[in-house]
């Protein structure tokens, strides 16, 4: 008999299951990474596709875009066709789309970049909630599925944390188009051992909610395109207020959906569920702060410290080493004690973490600062995997998909809101701190942006002696609205710690979630909501 289970995997060797935690870890490792290993790049991509602020925004941006839009979309689809079979055609379109974006200095520009990106964000968005519904059904003991849950959420935040520390030093010895011919051979691989190893779980009889799918792709489309168009647009742009107005519309009409279809797309009464509530939380603030923190601490390193790429890649080792140890081990605390300790300690580190950043100056030595992000990483690998856990332990085995793409929908709009809200924050403080400088300097307040442009690309030691002062100003300044940005994601993240640890409390432990039929009862393990 063929080890391969068909919508069980009992009869699943101990072999069998070590390979398919491999391939869904490979997986979602490279998912995650395309979110941030691109930012690295940008520079060389400007410079090499001619390419302005617009274009290098959507390069970073477009995936995220589609990504978060279709998120929901690609666990209905599993849950209705096959978790396996969408998941091997989501990583087929995004091992494509990674080819095409290699390929796209030579197919049209950064036109061709952007639409291979966005082909990218379809691929992970198919393949990211089968992953974690594939992987329940693999295993099926409730404390070997937590170590596993552990592994496979730590090489997911590995791979946002350990994107500039791979991407920096290929970006200097292949150029830019290396960060993405890496997931080719990656991906090929991975397909072949979805084939071979990966159970084939039968998909659920169900109707497509057709137009839930359409207005939680549209409604979340809009949302993250006025977010991400805001930041360099203004937040009174029409385009922006417009997106906004038509994400509130057609993001409302999605809940009254949902709420009377016989079978939605997206079971809003289980956020009754304090557990899953805080769960669900707890993965949209992380992300939060930690892509806030991500994507402004390369920009410092590089244009304020002068640091090579390839340097400002391994500044985040600390915390990439300390990710692969927290996350296991979170995975076995939260077997025995629950979810509420170590989402409540992981948030707090986090928010102490980011704190403890904004101490110190453009000048401060590395070492000096390090301690921060060894927190960073230990607090981000305390929260992947009790997150998860809780999800699972929530809902019945058929709603397995649905909740994971809900988890990795707040995941992803909550990095597209920290570089949005935290972005404007920064802004905002360095245009009113850089004109007061450059009023002091004699300079005219409304030619700060043509300052800074011209000063991009030098450092200090080669400005000219009338370039020097303003190049001065600029990084203070830089710093200065760094400092108050990394402080709001701290104060954001710490209130987040306190309301998960109230949500999370053990009177929280009778659940609202829907009953599952009596043929699929749900996991419930006793230390869920332990304290």
């Amino acid at each position: 008999m063929d080890d391969r289970a068909t919508g069980t995997t009992g009869t699943t060797s101990a072999r069998r299951k070590r390979q398919a935690l491999a391939t869904l870890c490979v997986t979602m490792f490279m998912a995650m990474l395309d979110n941030v290993i691109v930012n690295i790049a940008l520079p060389r991509i400007g410079r090499d596709l001619d390419a302005g602020i617009s274009g290098l925004q959507w390069v970073a941006e477009g995936y995220s875009l589609v990504y978060a839009a279709l998120l929901l979309t690609g666990g209905t689809l599993g849950d209705r066709y096959g978790r396996t079979r969408v998941f091997r055609l989501g990583l087929a379109l995004f091992t494509l789309g990674s080819a095409g974006a290699a390929l796209a200095g030579g197919l049209g520009g950064i036109g061709a970049l952007v639409a291979a990106r966005m082909l990218q964000g379809v691929g992970a968005a198919l393949l990211t909630p089968g992953s974690l519904a594939i992987l329940r059904q693999v295993f099926t003991d409730e404390r070997e599925r937590a170590r596993a849950i552990g592994l496979w959420s730590g090489v997911s935040a590995l791979g946002l944390s350990v994107g500039p520390v791979v991407g920096g030093p290929m970006v200097d010895a292949f150029g830019w188009a290396g960060v993405f011919w890496i997931n080719v051979p990656v991906g090929l691989v991975g397909l072949v051992l979805a084939y071979r190893v990966l159970p084939e779980v039968a998909p659920r009889p169900r109707r497509v909610d057709a137009v839930g799918l359409a207005l939680s792709a549209g409604g979340l489309g809009a949302l993250v395109y006025g977010l991400v168009e805001g930041t360099g647009r203004g937040w009174t742009d029409g385009r922006v207020l417009a997106c906004g107005l038509a994400a509130a519309v057609l993001l409302g009409l999605f809940v009254l959906v949902e709420l009377r279809v016989a079978e939605p797309m997206l079971e809003l009464r289980m956020f009754r569920d304090r557990v899953l509530a805080g769960a669900l939380l707890s993965g949209l603030m992380v992300s939060f702060g930690m892509f806030g923190a991500l994507f402004f601490l390369p920009l410092m390193l590089q244009g304020v410290m002068r640091w090579s790429p390839t340097a400002a890649g391994y500044a985040g080792l600390p915390m990439s080493v300390v990710i692969v140890f927290a996350a296991p081990l979170s995975g076995r605390l939260t077997a025995r004690y629950g979810p509420r300790r170590p989402l409540a300690l992981g948030i707090a580190l986090c928010a102490v973490g980011l704190g403890g950043l904004s101490l110190y100056s453009g000048q401060a030595h590395y070492w000096s600062y390090a301690w921060a992000l060894v927190l960073l990483g230990l607090g981000m690998g305390l929260t992947f995997t009790p997150v998860s856990i809780a999800v699972l332990g929530r809902v019945a085995p058929e709603r397995t998909g649905m909740a994971s793409a809900a988890v990795n929908t707040l995941r992803e709009l909550g990095g597209v809101l920290g570089i949005a809200v935290l972005g404007a924050v920064l802004t905002d403080r360095l245009t009113g701190a850089l004109t007061g400088s450059l009023h002091r300097l004699g300079l005219p307040a409304d030619g700060v942006p043509h300052a800074v442009a011209a000063l991009a690309g030098h450092g200090a030691a080669d400005a000219a002696p009338a370039v020097a002062p303003v190049r001065a100003a600029v990084d203070a300044s830089f710093v200065d609205a760094l400092h108050l940005a990394l402080r709001c994601g701290s104060a954001a993240l710490a209130a987040t710690a306190v309301l998960v640890a109230l949500l999370l409390r053990p009177s929280a432990v009778p659940s609202a979630a829907p009953a599952p039929t009596p043929a699929a009862p749900v996991p419930n393990p006793a230390p869920a909501d332990a304290i």
